[in-house]
């Protein structure tokens, strides 16, 4: 360990040098490696923790910048992938934690696997189907871990512990759901920077064993409003989720290709039914037959062909730009990445 890295916050007496020797024989997973992600990120990273999991299925784009701090214009300018590139800053930063950057999305069939194995877990996603297999899988397997949201300059995040907490299902009706995203009403920085700030702090406290706090807090960082409220009273003793009797309906394994419509982006992501290997450059010379629009990064290809901009990852994962019709996008699929 580097003489004096955590000097500060050795100095902060809930933490103190026994909290740091914790911080760093602990494993934090977070799901998502955008805007809450980073930030969260690189706040563990200089913290000390020992390992860190980064899962994210997405790549950079210009729009990203302004509120995705590990990010840079060359990394949006080359699509690069949020997972891998977050990995290598990341490790610049603080070379003696263990980083992993994964690209994947994080799902039903995947998901016991990849945080089976976490101390804490910090929820970076922006969609509740995601969110919704992250809490199953926590729950069935008792583990920690943080809810955070963030929309236009409100900040949103609880913790939850299963069996003493209620869980994401059982607080479902009281989060707002309108259907709203950052592409359809913006968002500003400060109101990723409060809700991370929130979650690190409760990551933090947990794994140096000063505990959780049992309130949801919303924060409106522009409007300068506060609320938390104790939610302990709304654990639902029949949830589905995380009930005696419960059945994780989340973990429920779908068969064939999936789709998902990704609210507010005009695009649909397509799954082929069997994830494997996909040879990118085997593709790109496939697809120059029909189209001069191509960038392949190596970790990405780019290509466009009729008014629609694909998105290929290695494991035959696509996005689809410019479509809204999933039928349509599961057709596009088929014709030029194969069924």
């Amino acid at each position: 360990m580097i003489a004096g890295r955590y000097a500060r916050q050795e100095r902060f007496a809930p933490i103190g040098k026994t909290g740091q020797c914790r911080l760093a024989a602990k494993h934090v997973v977070i799901v998502g490696a955008g805007a809450l992600g980073s930030a969260n990120a690189e706040m563990l990273v200089r913290a000390g923790i020992g390992k860190l999991t980064l899962i994210d299925r997405d790549y950079i784009e210009l729009s990203n910048l302004q509120r995705q701090q590990l990010y840079t214009e060359a990394d949006a300018k080359q699509n690069r992938t949020k997972a891998r590139t977050a990995e290598q800053r990341l490790q610049a930063i603080n070379p003696e934690v263990e980083i992993k950057g994964i690209v994947d999305e994080l799902d039903e069939e995947n998901g016991e696997k990849m945080l089976h194995d976490a101390d804490f877990v910090i929820d970076g996603t922006d969609n509740f189907q995601t969110r919704f297999v992250i809490n199953d899988v926590l729950a069935k397997h008792r583990k920690p871990w943080v809810y955070g949201g963030c929309l236009q300059s409100t900040a949103i995040a609880f913790s939850i512990i299963p069996g003493e907490t209620p869980c994401l299902q059982c607080l479902i009706d009281h989060l707002p759901q309108e259907g709203k995203t950052c592409d359809t009403v913006g968002i500003i920085s400060p109101a990723v920077q409060m809700t991370a700030a929130y979650q690190t702090s409760e990551c933090l406290k947990y794994l140096t064993g000063n505990g959780l706090s049992q309130e949801l807090v919303q924060v409106d960082i522009w409007g300068r409003t506060y609320s938390a409220i104790n939610v302990k009273k709304l654990l639902n003793p029949t949830c589905s989720s995380c009930s005696q009797s419960a059945t994780y309906p989340y973990l429920t394994k779908e068969k064939g290709m999936k789709t998902v419509l990704l609210c507010g982006r005009d695009t649909v992501q397509v799954r082929p039914g069997e994830k494997g290997s996909l040879s990118l450059s085997a593709l790109a010379k496939a697809v120059k037959t029909f189209t001069d629009k191509i960038n392949d990064n190596g970790e990405v290809l780019i290509f466009e062909v009729e008014a629609v901009r694909f998105v290929v990852f290695q494991d035959g994962r696509t996005l689809l730009h410019g479509v809204t019709n999933i039928n349509v996008a599961k057709q596009l699929y088929q014709r030029y990445i194969g069924a």
